[in-house]
């Protein structure tokens, strides 16, 4: 595959999200470093397409930036990413990042997707663990509540039914 910018062959593959379409770039090395793709503080995908797309292929106009005025912003107390660096660069500087900017994160993924919380595939056989796990401890809870109400014909009922599933699963 040759590059987007030199047509030389390429090495670097980028694809991004950006204005809700699915944007690819193929770079070369030099191209790579020339247009920052390595430094992630001052790259953006969408800055490149947008800034290449606009001046003409193999030339790239640097993307406008606003500059927070002093104190105006928070910064991470680490690395000093500011709100307005994550949003341009949408990745974050360090880990304290997510601790500073955990409301706004929480916002920008709330647009980007459906809910802030992972519902997706669970590895083969770890969600019949989790299964079995919930119903032990249901049915301990059960067992501490027969005891506790001198149920004791249902409290034996319920141990030898913990005791099969301990037994048949070796949890």
């Amino acid at each position: 595959m040759k590059c987007d910018f030199c047509d030389k062959k390429a090495t670097v593959f980028l694809t991004q999200l950006v204005e809700g379409q699915m944007k690819k770039v193929c770079l070369c090395d030099p191209c790579a470093k020339e247009r920052g793709v390595t430094d992630p503080t001052g790259f953006s995908l969408a800055d490149l397409l947008l800034g290449g797309a606009a001046a003409g292929k193999g030339t790239v106009t640097p993307a406008k930036t606003q500059v927070a005025a002093p104190g105006g912003g928070r910064k991470c107390p680490n690395c000093g990413f500011t709100l307005e660096d994550l949003r341009r660069v949408r990745r974050f500087g360090c880990s304290d990042c997510y601790t500073t900017f955990g409301e706004d994160v929480g916002h920008m993924v709330r647009g980007m997707h459906k809910g802030i919380s992972h519902i997706g595939k669970v590895p083969a056989g770890l969600m019949a663990m989790q299964v079995l796990h919930q119903r032990l401890e249901e049915l301990r809870s059960r067992l501490d509540q027969a005891i506790s109400s001198e149920s004791y014909e249902e409290a034996a009922g319920i141990r030898d039914e913990i005791r099969n599933i301990e037994l048949g699963a070796k949890v």
